[in-house]
């Protein structure tokens, strides 16, 4: 049957509809797949390193080797991208710090919000305490610049005679490694028991300790070797 000249642009108004549903659809599958990909790969990283390999990540994530590859060109690249909010959040927290009117109690806001962020995320202090290749050039930047902003807030913390004299940067970060030790039954016990934590290393490490209420006990289970 002839069609009229005026059915067609109702017929090409429903083939955009239905290229615009199947496009947004894909773009809905990708984000999935992408998001699904971080998380597996952020697990992935911060139980087994860098060697973990770009095949298996998918197969946990359950798309192909093609699917990662599309979305990060390089496994550098995924674990960058895995950690970029984390980094972000730890940068901006130092920053905060830095600001404070006093450079002590500036301090003690960064080691309570960086071990607060470590306990939800655990995964974080591995991939920040690790020694990374050069590839990973992103968070290596990032990170390194984080730590320089930290030297700074530790330098005006100890002028201000808050912080104890004989701190170095790496007693941070064995304050993170012991966080990221917590076993806890669930993500509120686990930040109430690195607010704790944070407590007890704070008041370590002040140049004049004064006894100071800790923060509430949690209980934690406690197993065998």
């Amino acid at each position: 049957m002839r069609r009229t000249v005026a059915e067609h642009p109702v017929r090409l108004t429903k083939v955009r509809a239905v290229t615009a549903e199947v496009s947004q659809q894909l773009r809905s599958d990708a984000r999935d797949n992408r998001a699904r990909i971080l998380a597996v790969a952020r697990a992935a990283f911060a139980a087994e390193g860098l060697d973990v390999p770009i095949r298996e990540i998918a197969r946990r994530a359950q798309v192909g080797p093609a699917t990662v590859y599309r979305h990060f060109p390089t496994k550098e690249a995924l674990f960058s991208a895995a950690f970029a909010e984390s980094m972000a959040t730890c940068s901006a927290s130092i920053e905060e710090g830095l600001a404070a009117a006093d450079p002590w109690r500036g301090f003690c806001q960064v080691i309570e919000k960086l071990m607060e962020a470590n306990a939800l995320d655990q995964g974080f202090s591995r991939a920040f305490t690790s020694r990374l290749p050069p590839a990973v050039d992103y968070f290596t930047a990032d990170r390194d610049r984080a730590l320089r902003l930290l030297v700074v807030l530790v330098r005006r913390a100890k002028e201000a005679g808050g912080l104890r004299a004989d701190f170095v940067l790496e007693d941070m970060i064995l304050a993170m490694m012991a966080n990221d030790g917590i076993r806890a039954e669930s993500p509120e016990m686990r930040v109430a028991a690195s607010r704790r934590l944070a407590a007890l290393m704070i008041q370590s490490f002040r140049a004049d300790p004064v006894p100071e209420p800790l923060p509430p006990a949690v209980r934690l289970p406690l197993s065998a070797r």
